[in-house]
């Protein structure tokens, strides 16, 4: 333990004097000098003079022991308090356990003490590798990680534990101490997004094999069919032509979007890479809002050539215009697409304004705004999965007359 720098000088001068006390002793024996009145006052003095500097380095010594200790304790107090306790010996008899053990098991401590370890085990646990693991235990290896175990009510537990062996000063071990935290919640989570991964990555085959051959194949038949059989008189006598127009231009954006959703769902593939080109934001996306209704309510400035993955990129920039026009109450809803600072390119509307932080709150899944319009919730959050895909950055600024939707292009 260390000790401060006032106890070190006063044991320094209790030693010097005790020294000089002893030395003038030996003086004297050797000597064989008769131990006079004055040397037997010096003595005296010199222990009088030596035990305030020696007792005063006993209680410092007392006191930065106390500290020492109640530091420990206040620490063991902490995780105490917020971690599972519990004390095994080394055949995995339980010793002694805490409360937040006792509430993660479901046991009270009365029912836990005395109980072997092997009882909290699932069933199905493998006896080969439970025997392993309390082998190495046995021979002091730490044992960390996550651990299935079962509850009182026989339900499955996860917790995350380290197995700590305790050795004795021969050097065995005599004791094992668990520190744990529970993560049932975060593994039944867990397995949830798993299994709606499943759902989504079977969703993705449907999409990608059998809905393909329904927009791609045969619907564009059966409508090229229909026009040959039909000439142009004989659609403006049926009175025909707007309709057929409307399934024209209806497949040829409902192609556009599959091509898009297609591509976002190739990304559920494992290791997938995002195939991209160089290619003119302006004319992709011009090729992609030809087909829609609100054309003519975009204006596109020049575009910068950036390296995208043109079915993506559309479907994402899409979703923002999208946006800013359907959350817009102004007469005149409009969208004005340009370049600031060369690499960053802005989407700006004249609508309610949308600010950074209302922006990330409406990027979360399945989270709507407070009017309460009709959709899925997920447009843009997939938007911004897009987006950052590409490695390009993306910020949302309310302005005056609307909002400034910025996306960091990146070149490389």
């Amino acid at each position: 333990m260390k000790l401060s720098i006032a106890s070190k000088i006063a044991l320094v001068i209790a030693i010097g004097i005790m020294l000089t006390f002893l030395a003038y002793q030996t003086a004297l024996v050797i000597g064989y000098a008769d131990v006079t009145h004055n040397s037997i006052v010096f003595g005296w003095v010199c222990v009088l003079c030596f035990m305030p500097f020696f007792f005063f380095t006993v209680v410092e010594f007392v006191r930065k022991a106390r500290y020492k200790f109640q530091s420990i304790d206040d620490t063991l107090s902490a995780i105490n308090k917020s971690n599972a306790l519990v004390e095994f010996d080394i055949k995995g008899t339980i010793l002694s356990c805490n409360d937040v053990f006792c509430e993660i098991t479901g046991y009270s401590k009365e029912e836990l003490v005395g109980k072997k370890h092997k009882a909290l085990l699932p069933k199905d646990i493998d006896e080969l590798t439970y025997r392993d693991f309390w082998h190495r235990l046995k021979l002091g290896m730490v044992k960390s990680g996550e651990f299935r175990r079962s509850g009182k009510d026989g339900k499955d537990i996860w917790i995350y534990g380290n197995y700590n062996p305790i050795k004795n000063p021969y050097g065995e071990v005599y004791r094992i101490l668990k520190i744990a935290t529970d993560i049932t919640d975060k593994k039944i989570i867990e397995a949830e997004i798993s299994k709606k991964n499943g759902y989504l990555e079977h969703a993705a085959k449907i999409l990608r094999h059998d809905m393909h051959s329904g927009i791609n194949t045969y619907i564009p038949r059966g409508l090229s069919s229909l026009k040959r059989r039909l000439s142009e008189e004989q659609i403006k006598e049926l009175k025909i032509s707007g309709p057929v127009k409307m399934i024209s231009e209806g497949l040829l954006h409902t192609q556009k979007v599959y091509r898009g959703v297609k591509e976002f769902t190739n990304l559920v593939k494992e290791d997938t890479q995002l195939e991209k080109q160089k290619l003119n934001i302006k004319d992709v996306l011009l090729n992609y809002l030809s087909s829609t209704s609100y054309i003519k309510q975009v204006k596109i400035d020049d575009l910068i050539e950036c390296n995208v993955n043109e079915a993506l990129i559309s479907t994402a920039i899409d979703n923002l215009i999208r946006n800013g026009l359907k959350y817009n109450d102004s007469s005149t809803k409009m969208i004005h697409i340009y370049m600031d600072d060369g690499n960053t390119l802005v989407i700006e509307d004249n609508g309610r304004g949308l600010s950074q932080s209302e922006f990330d709150e409406l990027s979360k899944p399945y989270t709507r705004g407070e009017q309460k319009e009709g959709g899925s919730g997920l447009g843009l959050n997939i938007c911004v999965a897009i987006i950052q895909e590409h490695g390009f950055g993306i910020t949302s600024e309310k302005i005056e007359t609307g909002t400034k939707i910025r996306i960091t292009l990146n070149n490389d």
